[in-house]
């Protein structure tokens, strides 16, 4: 008999009808542990990727395990508020954000946007100019970084949507530093997903280190590096990506 955390699914089945979408508390509780396990020793932040599922009893437990959240739209930031939880928590990303979605976040008091363009971190800075509030936020760089994936899952290539080369992301720094309505958080990337060797990360990483040095030597000094990208997991016979030596690689790079 078919079952999943010890629930048989005919039982689910014949209590719901069907189709009925089931998910393993227990597998994502581990996978959470793992990354929390693998970075004890280093200051860290693991936010869940919202666009990935954002079922409210899922959120609800990721939040009871100290859980932030990656958000991409002003639904997914009320389905966090539903679920009883901070924005303060909750990084919001996204190449489309909208100027009812820029002022939604801004008034709940997220805990910093993403910013994926010039254009967006003038829109940002004017909707905070009209509210009266101070944008938290963050610099999203593409640092052209291949990795073997599938093409369509990539998004750290110069030829890709998301972010902005070094030298517009340094101007957007120091506008953002010079700004009565926007406050500079932090840098970040995210290199697709379905990655499963720990190199493409460090490479990404060692930009946004050069990026802070040189941005710290002006005076502008980032609280947080946002390193995203999709750990690789076995759907038939893919290799998995060894969190242990990823979280190694990542915390030896930030001694």
């Amino acid at each position: 008999i078919l079952s999943l955390d010890s629930v048989r699914l005919d039982q689910v089945a014949a209590r719901f009808g069907t189709p009925t979408y089931v998910y393993s508390w227990d597998a994502i509780e581990a996978r959470y542990q793992e990354l929390v396990g693998a970075f004890k020793n280093t200051r860290h932040r693991i936010c869940y990727a919202m666009k990935a599922n954002s079922n409210l009893a899922i959120l609800h437990h990721l939040n009871q395990l100290g859980s932030n959240f990656d958000i991409v739209s002003g639904g997914e930031l009320e389905r966090l508020m539903v679920a009883d939880i901070s924005p303060s928590r909750a990084i919001f990303s996204g190449v489309g954000k909208s100027v009812s979605e820029i002022d939604f976040a801004l008034k709940a008091g997220i805990g910093c946007m993403n910013m994926e363009s010039t254009a967006e971190l003038k829109r940002i800075e004017t909707r905070a100019h009209l509210l009266g509030k101070i944008a938290p936020v963050s610099v999203r760089l593409n640092p052209d970084v291949d990795v073997d994936t599938h093409p369509y899952l990539s998004t750290g290539l110069r030829q890709n949507k998301f972010g902005v080369a070094e030298p517009e992301a340094l101007e957007m720094c120091r506008h953002a530093h010079q700004s009565q309505n926007l406050e500079i958080l932090g840098l970040g990337c995210h290199i697709g997903s379905q990655i499963n060797q720990t190199a493409p990360f460090i490479e990404a990483l060692d930009h946004l280190i050069k990026l802070t040095h040189q941005l710290s030597g002006e005076g502008i000094d980032v609280e947080h590096l946002d390193l995203g990208g999709g750990l690789g997991i076995s759907y038939a016979n893919e290799v998995e990506l060894d969190v242990g030596a990823y979280a190694a690689a990542i915390s030896e790079k930030l001694k």
